[in-house]
């Protein structure tokens, strides 16, 4: 039988019951103390038709911290108020990762205690962050000593050993969209002179260490990376963007991890400069592929044997029963952008199934909405 995107696949011995992901996404609505709240439970118990969910961006520590209302993976409460949520994926028949994430430089000290962001390297990135009391310029960040990475990769290591007391099947380390790790991944962020920095090698390091790291709670195969290489957000960039990342997914190839999920492009196009497939050709394992695919693209990836799965991010934020409508062909709601970032229920739970969705979906007017400039379709 032909490969399809309604074919199940077989991930590190999970049984995934189609090939559609659904990407992470920062939807700012955990808790203050970084927990979730029932109404992310209920968001996740809809989607759990998904073959894999990934959970959104969920930070590893207090010093990771990049926006307002985000979840975390650092103490004993956060990980039992996700317990719910994995328990309520899995009664819906789901499974689900966590995408483990440190913010770096797109912070701000009134985020970190009073703190100041870390980096590689003393470059602030261009523009606002999103904080409590709305948008406050970057500062610079500032440069992680070489003493203390072997930290960072200790905060994504506990972080790992809470999401399995969490319930999830396994995590993804976040290395894209302009974060900590891309940060040293791309030499327009690492100007680094130490064992960190320069070659390929050295910036790949503390990616490494990580994934030394959190295979010591996980089996390698339970195990994702998140890869933008050529994503500008956050002011990134690259001088050899097509060079450097082939390099890194050769690197990565033999660990035997679970994928390499890729954004294909930038946040804010489909566009591509970069040759995805010979990315794809150097890593030997799963490949999930990632930015504005739709029903037709998806398929006919899956099919020709550029990718193994497809995340999709919007489309599943206005379909909750995505998968039951690309499979019988039915319309799409559209999502309301005003919602995506903060507020309650409207424009998070209350997109309707097929059966109720006669009448377009609309916001309610008086809800509240939250003003983070990441991009839902990429999972920040």
């Amino acid at each position: 039988m032909p490969l399809d995107l309604f074919t199940p696949f077989d991930l590190g011995g999970l049984t995934l019951a189609n090939r559609m992901v659904m990407a992470p996404m920062t939807r700012n609505r955990a808790d203050t103390d970084g927990c979730v709240p029932s109404l992310m439970v209920d968001h996740y118990r809809q989607r759990a038709t998904a073959g894999l969910i990934v959970a959104e961006s969920t930070t590893v520590s207090l010093q990771a911290v990049g926006y307002p209302f985000t979840p975390g993976l650092h103490t004993a409460a956060q990980a039992e108020s996700w317990r719910r949520l994995t328990d309520a994926v899995h009664a819906e028949g789901g499974r689900i990762f966590v995408q483990l994430q440190h913010c770096g430089r797109v912070s701000h000290p009134s985020l970190l205690d009073g703190q100041a962001p870390v980096a590689p390297s003393a470059l602030a990135p261009v523009g606002q962050a999103v904080t409590y009391t709305g948008p406050q310029d970057f500062v610079t960040p500032r440069v992680l000593n070489t003493g203390e990475l072997p930290g960072v990769a200790e905060q994504f290591r506990r972080a790992s050993d809470l999401a399995k007391q969490a319930g999830f099947d396994g995590i993804e380390v976040h290395a894209g969209n302009g974060y900590l790790i891309d940060q040293f991944l791309r030499d327009g962020t690492n100007h680094r002179t130490d064992a960190y920095g320069g070659s390929a090698a050295n910036r790949m390091r503390l990616l490494n260490e990580v994934l030394d790291a959190v295979c010591e709670q996980w089996p390698a195969d339970r195990v994702g990376v998140r890869l933008t290489p050529e994503n500008g957000f956050n002011s990134m960039s690259d001088s050899d963007p097509q060079g450097h990342f082939e390099y890194f997914f050769g690197q990565l190839s033999p660990r035997g991890l679970a994928y390499v999920h890729v954004l294909e492009g930038g946040m804010a196009t489909t566009a591509v400069s970069l040759d995805y497939r010979a990315l794809r050709e150097r890593f030997a394992g799963t490949y999930i592929a990632n930015n504005g695919y739709d029903l037709d693209r998806a398929r006919a990836a899956v099919h020709a044997g550029h990718a193994d799965l497809v995340a999709f991010g919007t489309p599943f934020i206005a379909n909750p029963d995505l998968v039951r409508r690309y499979r019988a062909n039915l319309p799409l709601a559209a999502a309301d952008p005003a919602t995506f970032y903060g507020g309650g229920e409207v424009g998070y739970t209350d997109y309707p199934f097929h059966q109720d969705a006669e009448a377009a979906h609309a916001p309610v007017a008086g809800a509240r909405h939250g003003n983070s400039p990441h991009s839902a379709l990429a999972g920040a």
